[in-house]
């Protein structure tokens, strides 16, 4: 039975322009380096600069595997609940239905482009963003969509996904940072303990 298996990473850290940053370079590249042992065979990335630069990166260090775009990798927010939580509620305030849906579009377009098995063995890369890797992530354990919230990922942190044919998917790694030395890992979030 043949596996997708997924390696799905957000970006290196950035800054407000969305540019990667000196530390950002450095944790894509200890990714890079970490991907190295895996046999790869495509590298995914979202059209935004953070991301493109980081793939740019990996691909450095998988000589001979392609590099491309996939707009479903885009950052977004991939679904807005009926009832938001308090904690949340500045985050949605100003949300409008159009711009709900059209999150919802890109979440759709995102598992059913990557979230499913292939027909061959296959290793890909994916090169993303922290809400992007949040919706793989509750749909590949079946959670209920607003799950998604508060599923917080590192910059570079590996998460891994595999498909199979006639399974659920298996979340086989997640927020997985043991790449990074401890002063790189977390960057992205505000100040508190960094496991």
């Amino acid at each position: 039975m043949a596996t997708r298996h997924l390696y799905v990473v957000r970006h290196g850290a950035a800054d407000p322009f969305g540019e990667l940053t000196e530390i950002g370079q450095r944790q894509v590249e200890l990714l890079g380096q970490r991907l190295a042992g895996l046999p790869i065979d495509a590298v995914w990335h979202s059209p935004l600069a953070r991301a493109v630069r980081s793939a740019e990166i990996i691909g450095g260090c998988l000589p001979g595997v392609a590099v491309g775009e996939a707009a479903e990798l885009v950052d977004h927010v991939p679904h807005v609940p009926d009832e938001i939580p308090a904690a949340w509620a500045g985050f949605f305030d100003g949300y409008d239905a159009e711009e709900a849906a059209a999150g919802a579009r890109v979440a759709a377009a995102l598992i059913d482009r990557f979230a499913r098995p292939a027909d061959v063995e296959t290793h890909e890369v994916l090169v993303t963003h922290a809400y992007p890797v949040a919706w793989l992530v509750r749909h590949a354990l079946d959670a209920p969509p607003a799950r998604w919230l508060g599923l917080n990922c590192g910059n570079t942190a590996l998460t891994v996904i595999e498909h199979r044919s006639g399974t659920a998917p298996s979340l086989v790694l997640y927020n997985d940072m043991g790449h990074l030395p401890p002063d790189l890992r977390w960057t992205g979030f505000g100040p508190g303990v960094r496991p």
